[in-house]
């Protein structure tokens, strides 16, 4: 019985070395929701300054430090 507990331990214990390589590879990804903002008009980004870019369709997929504006200039939100 010792043998059998000691085997299971011994495979368990290789297969968690094993996968715990594999998880050094493993890069995050920004999960982004699906939806586009109705009233998004336009969007200004750190890079260009004030000028009035294409906007995104929501925040989650705008660079980082954008904002994007309603058509009144209304801030809707700003890209993390």
């Amino acid at each position: 019985m010792a043998l059998k507990v000691g085997t299971i331990l011994l495979v368990f214990v290789c297969g968690a070395i094993l996968s715990g390589g594999n998880l050094k590879n493993v890069d995050a990804q920004k999960i982004c929701p699906q939806f586009c903002y109705d009233s998004v008009a336009y969007m200004t980004c750190p890079s260009s300054g004030d000028q009035h870019l294409t906007p995104k369709c929501n925040c989650c997929l705008a660079s980082t430090g954008c904002i994007l504006y309603e058509a009144d200039g209304t801030p809707i939100c700003t890209a993390d």
